[in-house]
């Protein structure tokens, strides 16, 4: 499939202009944040932007409404979150966020930052669609489903498979050969691509990008579990320090709570699954962070409905939306409407006071549901006439 029309996906130098306003876009390659990093975004989201830093479901982060978006890439780029203004885009890396600290499996940070300065590095590379992404997958599984088109999942010893479209090629690397195996594909997908924005909508792209690379596929093909839960909660680290996993409210962090998570002075990993992790804790501080922050409402429960519900931007972010789709899945967090289970789907639309549901959920503006998650869900889909509620599907 070749598209017509080029890629839009934003960054930080090309704002997408939202129904409420220029929305800037800051890749984060594996999640990882320095408190000063932090503070940058919390300081440019409360001074430039809505108030408001959204996490996204590649591990990256957002600012809405930005009033002036050379202020904002002159601080970005003094806080080292603006390395490059060709290849800022293509930065797209989601490693396991609990790699080298809680478990384990091998420490896959040296593999994130040496494959960050070979996209950096290479010039050409800068031509990928911002829609492309790496994942790195320790072995624990948590990223792999995310679907990259071109990711590494570990095995046991020194080996990895290879995957291309999310799925196991049959290619077997060795963690010294992965940056460059890495680096190899993405060149074959510029050479293999026809205005396609990802490696599945290129006609038989795995294959020819597996020929490309001049790598014979073993026989053997794993098959993966689907999505992970978000790390939530007490989180003990290997070096006898802790971690605190931190969910989200609908993706939205406010920057005055994100001041006091920096305040910490502790590394920040952000999530694909719209949540963080702040971790390197004494176990004293670590019990104080909770106090703190629980009350501001970051969610250090497991069992919230709050980790069980997503919803798209909606109105007024979004001009297709037919209402404030978070305002109305709020209200039926916080009236525990979602803890209740419906009467087996709506298709005849109802208001959204009259909304009953229980277990994952996905709220969505239009028939479009952009932001749906891989797992099973409720679909709860505002139309012009009200919201239709549809079962997940077995």
């Amino acid at each position: 499939m070749a598209r017509t029309d080029p890629d839009s996906c934003p960054g930080v130098l090309r704002l997408h202009e939202a129904a409420d306003g220029p929305l800037a876009r800051i890749r984060v390659p594996g999640g990882t944040l320095v408190p000063e990093q932090l503070q940058t975004l919390a300081a440019a989201a409360e001074e430039l932007g809505d108030g408001n830093i959204e996490l996204t479901s590649r591990g990256n982060v957002q600012l809405r409404r930005v009033r002036d978006a050379d202020a904002l890439a002159a601080r970005l780029a003094d806080a080292g979150l603006l390395p490059s203004r060709t290849h800022e885009r293509v930065r797209n890396i989601i490693a396991s966020p609990l790699s080298g600290r809680v478990g384990d499996h091998p420490d896959l940070r040296p593999l994130v930052h040496a494959l960050d300065r070979g996209l950096l590095g290479a010039p050409r590379l800068a031509e990928l669609p911002g829609r492309v992404l790496f994942t790195l997958d320790d072995g624990r599984g948590d990223v792999t489903p995310l679907g990259p088109d071109i990711g590494l999942h570990l095995l046991d010893g020194d080996r990895s498979a290879l995957l291309l479209a999310g799925r196991d090629s049959g290619i077997r690397v060795t963690t010294a050969e992965a940056p460059e195996v890495l680096l190899a594909a993405a060149h074959g997908f510029l050479t293999l691509a026809d205005g396609q924005w990802r490696l599945h909508e290129i006609a038989d792209g795995p294959t020819r990008l597996a020929a490309l690379l001049g790598l014979e596929p073993g026989p053997d093909r794993l098959e993966f579990a689907g999505p992970a839960d978000p790390p939530i909660g007490w989180l003990p680290q290997r070096d006898g320090l802790v971690a605190l996993g931190a969910g989200v409210r609908l993706g939205s962090l406010p920057a005055r709570t994100a001041e006091f998570l920096a305040a910490v002075e502790r590394p920040i990993l952000l999530t694909p699954w719209r949540s963080l992790i702040l971790t390197d804790l004494e176990e004293w501080p670590a019990e104080q962070v909770v106090r703190v922050l629980a009350p501001m409402g970051l969610i250090f429960d497991a069992a919230s409905p709050w980790l069980r519900i997503t919803a798209c931007a909606g109105a007024p972010g979004c001009a297709k939306s037919h209402t404030d789709i978070r305002a109305d899945a709020a209200a039926a967090v916080e009236s525990g409407r979602t803890e209740v289970p419906g009467a087996g789907g709506s298709a005849t639309p109802v208001e959204a006071a009259d909304i009953t549901t229980a277990g994952r959920q996905h709220w969505s503006g239009c028939e479009r549901r952009c932001g749906r998650p891989a797992r099973a869900a409720t679909e709860v889909t505002a139309t012009e006439a009200g919201y239709r509620v549809i079962p997940p599907r077995d």
